[in-house]
């Protein structure tokens, strides 16, 4: 008996073997902070030659999960919208937790603790920074999460009066739910999730740590938080 072929499938695998090497992994991890990035920083980044990260990202290119920008004689490239990102750190909150190999070093050991208390997810916030901070909307009924992850009529109010502006225009959702790795709990991402995080690192509630995805709270964002949402400032350290 003939069977039948889905027409999705061909892509399907076509997508996973784009994945399924350990440096173009790295490569769309690290572009995960939502910034562009040179091939050559990739291939450091990754620990190979530039030759091999320019085949890698040609390949990434091709199969639609990178976009390119040439600037002179720079060649950029960044993850090509926030779909990628959301199936990246989807298929990253799959990896079981002991997986990962032991760190290193006292540096990398640092490096990964300050990953799991904050870090960027593309253009949202995550690690437990992104959990209290959504788990507080919640509490305070600004989100809903027992429907699905939307946002309330008096959330939408909240973002409006502390001068978070949403872009509500676009065909992106305006709240979602995404799986946090280090957490194994979701994080608010969306139209709204990208909003605080652009507004928490705009205002310097939040800073980058380092030349990772990783975040801090400062002494303004504890005291914005605890304002806006009644965080307490040990809750984000």
């Amino acid at each position: 008996m003939t069977r039948r072929k889905d027409p999705v499938a061909p892509g399907l695998a076509a997508l996973a073997g784009m994945i399924a090497d350990e440096t173009r992994a790295v490569f769309l991890l690290a572009l995960l902070d939502g910034r562009a990035w040179t091939a050559g920083e990739l291939a450091r980044h990754a620990g190979v030659a530039p030759s091999t990260a320019s085949e890698h990202l040609g390949r990434l290119v091709a199969g639609g999960l990178l976009a390119e920008e040439r600037q002179g004689r720079h060649r950029y490239v960044r993850l090509a919208d926030s779909r990628v990102a959301q199936l990246v750190e989807d298929l990253t909150a799959q990896v079981a937790p002991g997986a990962a190999e032991r760190p290193r070093s006292l540096r990398e050991a640092g490096t990964g603790s300050a990953m799991a208390r904050g870090r960027t997810c593309y253009d949202h916030l995550a690690g437990r920074l992104g959990i209290t901070l959504t788990d507080a909307l919640t509490r305070r009924g600004l989100l809903r999460q027992d429907t699905g992850f939307a946002l309330t009529d008096t959330g939408l109010r909240w973002f409006e009066s502390a001068g978070i502006a949403l872009n509500r225009g676009g065909r992106r959702p305006l709240s979602r739910g995404c799986l946090d790795w280090t957490e194994r709990r979701p994080h608010l991402a969306g139209t709204a999730g990208a909003a605080l995080c652009h507004h928490a690192l705009d205002a310097r509630w939040c800073v980058r740590v380092g030349s990772e995805r990783a975040v801090k709270v400062t002494p303004e964002g504890e005291r914005a938080f605890a304002a806006l949402l009644g965080i307490e400032a040990s809750a984000l350290r």
